[in-house]
């Protein structure tokens, strides 16, 4: 097992917490590592990674649910290709969730989550998720407030009800700083292969940012029971990338998770091998 750098405690919002601002959260922290540090841990961590993954593959009883929430720029997409791109593709279903289509809207706000939920053996990641409708939709009053306090508990019971049946869930708030976005943001605008992901609506929303970070601050205080968050520094994408795979590291490590026996005589395979004769067909 790869020995790691341990996370502060303070990176989580979980059961009992009363209080969260997080505005608070300094984006560019670092855990007192250097990059270099964290770049070699992330190295030796990979090829465990992807050994558990494998493990809940072949045991086939769990899944594993990762959720990727944060403004614009704060890099789920990069979380996505740097971390979890060390997992074998065929096992992971990636589903971004965009602004609900017609058929979504006839539907509660659940239900297409429901329908992108990762079965046994599987990884599913959520770029962005089921808190789009506690986040854009309380900023841009989408819904009445009294909806906004309905689906904090939809979503407290939808998380706890995946727990029981056997789900794993990991929740990441990518947090970065308004000067941080702002250098992204530009960094799109001067690069081609970048350009296309702008859009006007970036900065719209971006001129509501202390409504997104005290819509963001209610969801992950409210919204913690019995799942917890992790607020990701994310100023830094190395330090994004290395705290991402220490949490899913340990969660993996914490399902105990065992190669099933073998389905045959593995002796008698084995002989039947080593007897076999090659008889070229006419």
């Amino acid at each position: 097992m790869a020995k790691t750098t341990p996370l502060p405690k303070p990176l989580a919002v979980g059961p009992g917490a009363t209080a969260f601002q997080l505005a608070a959260v300094d984006p560019a922290a670092t855990f007192g590592l250097k990059k270099k540090q964290a770049l070699k841990e992330m190295e030796v961590w990979h090829p465990e990674l992807l050994d558990l993954q494998t493990r809940l593959f072949a045991e086939n009883r769990h899944s594993l649910l990762v959720v990727l929430q944060g403004m614009d720029t704060s890099g789920k997409d990069g979380t996505i290709k740097h971390v979890i791109g060390h997992f074998n593709p065929v096992d992971v279903r990636i589903t971004s969730f965009k602004e609900p289509t017609p058929e979504e809207q006839r539907h509660g706000f659940l239900w297409r989550l429901r329908r992108a939920l990762p079965g046994p053996g599987q990884v599913g990641i959520f770029n962005r998720s089921h808190y789009e409708d506690v986040l854009v939709a309380k900023v841009e009053a989408l819904v009445p407030p009294a909806v906004i306090e309905k689906r904090y508990e939809e979503i407290s019971k939808f998380e706890g009800d995946l727990q029981k049946g056997g789900a794993t869930i990991l929740k990441f708030c990518l947090h970065i700083s308004w000067e941080e976005q702002r250098r992204r943001l530009h960094e799109r605008l001067e690069r081609a292969d970048k350009i296309w992901k702008f859009s006007e609506h970036d900065l719209d929303v971006r001129a509501k940012w202390d409504q997104y970070m005290a819509a963001y601050s209610a969801a992950l205080l409210r919204c913690s029971d019995p799942v917890p968050w992790y607020v990701i520094p994310a100023d830094n994408k190395w330090v994004r990338d290395w705290a991402v795979t220490h949490l899913l590291l340990d969660a993996l490590r914490g399902m105990d998770l065992k190669y099933p026996p073998p389905k045959v005589d593995v002796k008698a395979m084995k002989a039947r091998l080593k007897a076999e004769v090659h008889v070229t067909q006419a």
